[in-house]
């Protein structure tokens, strides 16, 4: 059975772990500072937020989410960052957390809870499907200097939050 809760201290290594194949799975890699200072945040729940899925005990998925401000409607959440272990998929465990942020979420008087993935994930888009609408929004996206510096290259995708997403090539 799948739990959710916030992370706690204990579950740095498994969380790092996670968040690392994630980053993988967008074709990018972060320094440890980077990581660092995401747990940090995580840690001190003000601005980012990170829940995390076990499956018997285990650390298996995990959600980093924030709320921000709505120029049309009340405050509304962004669901940053989904990832669950390849061995614990099918299994509910992201179906779970959203679910949970959704909960968050509604308790707070968000207006809504939305997230963003790349158009080719239609594993995640088969679970998307079901438990969200698509309201057929096409995101554009103006790369900055920022945060970014020069890890930044031709075709990059800058997400929200600053990090980079390598387009992925095709195989000659």
């Amino acid at each position: 059975m799948v739990s959710v809760t916030t992370l706690q201290p204990a579950d740095r290594a498994d969380w790092e772990e996670l968040f690392s194949g994630y980053n993988a799975f967008y074709g990018r890699t972060w320094p440890a500072d980077r990581y660092e200072r995401a747990w940090r945040e995580f840690q001190r729940a003000e601005t980012m937020r990170a829940l995390g899925a076990r499956w018997d005990g285990r650390l298996v998925g995990i959600a980093h989410f924030l709320v921000h401000a709505s120029t049309t409607s009340p405050d509304v959440c962004l669901l940053q960052d989904l990832f669950t272990a390849p061995a614990a998929r099918g299994r509910g465990v992201a179906r779970a957390l959203i679910g949970a942020v959704v909960a968050w979420a509604d308790e707070r008087g968000c207006d809504r809870l939305y997230w963003h993935t790349r158009e080719d994930n239609h594993t995640a888009r088969r679970l998307y499907d079901q438990v969200a609408e698509n309201r057929g929004f096409i995101q554009y996206v103006v790369p900055l200097r920022g945060t970014s510096g020069d890890r930044r290259g031709r075709g990059d995708e800058i997400l929200p939050g600053g990090d980079v997403v390598r387009p992925r090539r095709a195989a000659p």
